[in-house]
């Protein structure tokens, strides 16, 4: 057996190797579409499992703050692929739904879990107060910046028919704005209780299994994240047919299907660690995670549009996507302000992602 790489870590990685062979063996016989779709999905989940086992062992390395930076920058390679794929494929709708999808999934849903597991199993959820305000206060600056162009594009507002010039301007400022913020971020976080690694308290940090060599856990999260482009493509290339079949809307794939099965790997990751009662990695990897699709993922999807797309995206959003994501926001703000959330708060934050998922339910066919 490799050094310092555990009977766990095998079996988690190899199965992800099984769930990759698999799907890829469907896409070669060019099984029906929702057999590609289920196995996709699979192999989707299986990188989520092995993600959020190198995600494990990086936060004995490094801190809270800067395992949701590094973990998050992998995390959504998954995305990225799929949204171009999907723009290729001229599902442009899908994929702005999907990015707000992956703000609400993690906001709503994944937060929502994790401060529900904790809660429970803990009583509550601590973390640290100050780097999260700063995280809700970057998510708010992502909505403001989405509301900007939604209104000076309506008809009669001075920006009215420039939808595309306005939006590349907007994902630039956004992009310098991620830029500044992670080191900020990452000073912020040293100077506050969760600047140290976590290791259990049944562990020994001297032991070989507490501390894992950080090329190794870098190139397990590369691996598992660069292999994902190719289950994206192969789910991408399988999602139109399937969801015509299942008579689901554009909206609600985008906003929860493709959202969901993009964002597993940070899924796993920030509920298995509120689970475990370390907050300050949980909260850290969720709100990251968010906050970089808002910053960074979505104004390079933007700007990638106009070069691979036959239209390109732009940050007009529909007035219910818009309006759901500030008032999500909104409440991830009052309850991660005082450093501490319990099971309830969790779940009034899953309580409202199944009210948006029925409000998109019904709604324009993907096939229809």
């Amino acid at each position: 057996m490799p050094a310092n790489i555990s009977r766990r870590t095998l079996y988690i990685y190899g199965g992800y190797a099984v769930a990759f062979v698999v799907v890829a063996i469907t896409n070669v016989l060019d099984l029906p579409p929702l057999v590609r779709f289920a196995a996709a999905v699979i192999a989707l989940a299986g990188g989520a499992v092995a993600v959020g086992e190198a995600t494990e062992r990086l936060s004995r390395r490094l801190s809270p703050a800067a395992t949701g930076v590094v973990q998050s920058v992998l995390g959504n390679l998954p995305e990225l692929f799929l949204a171009i794929f999907a723009l290729q494929a001229g599902l442009v709708e899908v994929v702005a739904a999907a990015l707000v999808g992956s703000v609400l999934g993690n906001a709503l849903f994944v937060l929502g879990l994790a401060t529900l597991v904790g809660g429970l199993r803990h009583g509550k959820l601590t973390f640290s107060a100050a780097a999260n305000r700063l995280y809700a206060t970057e998510l708010l600056l992502g909505v403001a910046a989405l509301t900007v162009p939604f209104l000076a594009t309506q008809p009669g507002a001075p920006d009215f028919g420039h939808a595309q010039e306005l939006s590349a301007v907007v994902a630039i400022v956004l992009l310098v704005v991620f830029a500044v913020s992670v080191p900020i971020s990452l000073r912020l976080a040293a100077e506050g209780p969760a600047a140290k690694p976590h290791i259990p308290d049944d562990e020994d940090a001297s032991t070989p299994d507490a501390i894992h060599p950080l090329p190794q856990t870098l190139a397990l999260l590369a691996v598992s994240a660069i292999s994902s482009a190719f289950v994206a493509d192969w789910f991408v290339e399988a999602l139109k047919p399937a969801m015509s079949t299942l008579g689901m809307s554009e909206a609600f794939a985008g906003l929860i299907v493709v959202a969901i099965a993009s964002n597993a790997v940070e899924n796993l990751a920030g509920v298995t660690s509120a689970a475990k009662g370390n907050g300050d990695l949980s909260m850290s990897l969720i709100l990251n995670s968010a906050l970089q699709v808002v910053l960074f993922l979505t104004p390079v999807i933007v700007l990638l549009s106009f070069f691979v797309a036959p239209v390109p995206l732009t940050l007009i959003l529909s007035p219910l996507l818009l309006g759901t994501l500030a008032v999500s926001v909104l409440l991830v703000i009052f309850i991660v302000t005082d450093g501490e959330a319990n099971a309830f708060e969790g779940a009034m934050l899953l309580g409202l992602y199944v009210i948006i998922a029925a409000a998109v339910w019904w709604g324009p066919r993907i096939g229809g």
